[in-house]
């Protein structure tokens, strides 16, 4: 019983204790709180990245290729980090960023789009109703418009046209439905936040 009761108390504590100091403006309480939040969670993100890299490096052993690839690209990025650091180097890491991981979030980021008007096709497969063939027809005129824009086309007016359409597609549509996920996320967190409070959600305990 005490085992459970004693992180039911912890967690209650410091919750109410940051909720007091941002309802009633206690920079000194709600810093310190925060302060410390901030320091727990880079100690566990230091200890995700030990143990992913722990792990991988156990899988190496067995011969996956894939985990060899992680393993090395960690090691390298923390050689060029601390080189960085100490003057050796200059702008390592930025490089890697520039000319690595940020060329491989763009073709992810493109590939979305051909996903999406996959999903479109499976959906209106199985569900032949106006809201798929919505979905369906709003991400391939995406698709298009995208692919419109970039090639130099006789008219100049029609391009416009399209770039305004499309404008008023991602300014509208799209707007509307990032805010209505944006609300609900926010109302999820709050009711979390009071189920933690009350004690009924216990994600730190044994059961």
């Amino acid at each position: 019983m005490r085992k459970r009761s004693i992180p039911l108390a912890i967690a209650i504590s410091f919750g109410l204790l940051t909720l007091l100091g941002l309802t009633f403006s206690l920079p000194e309480l709600s810093n310190l709180l925060l302060g410390w939040a901030g320091f727990l969670v880079a100690v566990a993100l230091i200890l995700g990245i030990l143990n992913l890299f722990v792990v991988h490096l156990g899988r190496l052993r067995h011969g996956n290729l894939y985990s060899g690839v992680l393993v090395l690209s960690m090691l390298a990025v923390f050689a060029l980090a601390f080189t960085d650091s100490n003057g050796i180097t200059t702008n390592g890491v930025e490089t890697v960023f520039s000319w690595v991981q940020a060329p491989m979030e763009a073709a992810l980021a493109s590939l979305l789009a051909f996903f999406l008007v996959a999903a479109g096709f499976q959906l209106l497969r199985r569900d032949r109703s106006w809201s798929a063939a919505l979905f369906l027809g709003t991400a391939v005129f995406i698709l298009l418009s995208q692919a419109l824009l970039a090639l130099p086309l006789p008219g100049q007016q029609s391009t416009q046209i399209l770039s305004q359409f499309r404008t008023l597609i991602n300014n509208v549509i799209v707007t509307a439905g990032m805010r209505g996920i944006l609300i609900g996320v926010a109302l999820g967190t709050i009711t979390l936040s009071l189920r933690l409070l009350v004690g009924m959600e216990r994600p730190y305990s044994d059961e």
